[in-house]
C-alpha cells in the first residue's frame, strides 16, 4: 500500500469517528486552498501481536524509517516517530502503553482483550482503520480502566484507529500562527484542549502545537448501554529551523503529554 492510500483510508475512518476535523478542514482549505497534514498519531499496547514492533513493519513497508523514542513516565508510554524517505508524507507518531506497568487488575482485563486478536489482522495495513479487535467491554469495566488509565480506556472502546490528524500551519496562508489557528478553531466554535495552556511548546523549542478537545460519540458497550465518549481530535502544529537552518522534524515530550489529554473524559465533558 502506497502512503497516499494509507493516509486516504485513514482520513476516512478518522472523520467518521469525529465529524469536526472534516469541518475544520473544510474551514482552512477554504482560506488556504490546500491543508497539508504534519502528522497523525496512532495508540496501542504493549503485547503481542499489537506492540510497537509488530506495527511498525506497515510503515517500514511503506518507505517510514525510526526517528527518535519518547518515554511518558506518568502515562506509561512508551513512543517511536517515524519519517518517511520522501519528506512532503506526513510524520507519523506511534505510543503503547506498558501495560506491566498497571495494576495486576488492569494488566488482566487488558490482556484478555489482546487475546480475542486474530493475528491475520494485524498483517493488514487495514489494521489501522480496524476499530477494536475485540469484543466491546461492559460501560463498568470502561470506567474502571479509565480510572487508572485513560489511554487504556480509549483504547479498549475505540481501538486501532487514527486518533488525530494535524494541520501544518508551515503551509496556510492564513492565518500563519498558532494563536490565530486556535482563534480561527474558537470562533468557529470548536472547544481547545486548555491542558498545560491552550499553546504548547515555543519557538526556542522549535515546535508549538495545540489541538481541539475529542469529538464525541454515543457507543453501544458489551451490557447494552449507550453512552456518548471521546473518539478522536484535530491538531494543529507550527515547526521551525534548527541551527542549521533544518525544520525540527521530532516532538517535544511535555507537549505531547498534554496533548494525549484532548481525548480525556473529564474534559471533554465540560465543553460538551
Amino acid at each position: 500500500m502506497s502512503p497516499n492510500e494509507f493516509f486516504s483510508q485513514l482520513w476516512q475512518d478518522y472523520v467518521a469517528m469525529a465529524p469536526q476535523a472534516d469541518q475544520i478542514y473544510k474551514l482552512f482549505a477554504a482560506d488556504n486552498g490546500t491543508v497539508v497534514n504534519d502528522h497523525v498519531a496512532f495508540r496501542t499496547f504493549n503485547l503481542a501481536p499489537i506492540n510497537i514492533e509488530r506495527l511498525e513493519k506497515h510503515f517500514f513497508a511503506m518507505g517510514y524509517r525510526r526517528h527518535e523514542p519518547y518515554r511518558f513516565d506518568d502515562k506509561k508510554l512508551d513512543a517511536w516517530s517515524y519519517l518517511h524517505e520522501d519528506p512532503t508524507q506526513p510524520r507519523i507518531f506511534l505510543s503503547e502503553l506498558c501495560v506491566n506497568e498497571l495494576s495486576a487488575a488492569a494488566q488482566e482485563y487488558i490482556s484478555g482483550l489482546v487475546a480475542q486478536i486474530d493475528p491475520a489482522r494485524v498483517d493488514d495495513p487495514s489494521v489501522f482503520w480496524a476499530g477494536p479487535l475485540w469484543k466491546m467491554p461492559s460501560h463498568a469495566d470502561y470506567l474502571r480502566l479509565l480510572e487508572e488509565s485513560e489511554y487504556a480506556g480509549w483504547m479498549a472502546a475505540i481501538g486501532m484507529r487514527v486518533n488525530h490528524f494535524t494541520v501544518s500551519i508551515n503551509h496556510l496562508t492564513t492565518p500563519t500562527t498558532l494563536q490565530g489557528v486556535v482563534e480561527r478553531v474558537e470562533q468557529a466554535g470548536f472547544a481547545i484542549n486548555g491542558a498545560g495552556g491552550k499553546l504548547k511548546g515555543t519557538p526556542e523549542q522549535l515546535l508549538e502545537q495545540a489541538s481541539t478537545l475529542a469529538d464525541r460519540m454515543p457507543m453501544v458497550f458489551a451490557d447494552g448501554s449507550t453512552h456518548a465518549i471521546p473518539t478522536c481530535y484535530y491538531e494543529f502544529a507550527r515547526r521551525y529551523p534548527d541551527a542549521k537552518g533544518e525544520l525540527y522534524q521530532g516532538f517535544i515530550p511535555s507537549s505531547a503529554d498534554k496533548i494525549f489529554e484532548s481525548t480525556d473524559v473529564k474534559k471533554s465533558l465540560k465543553a460538551a
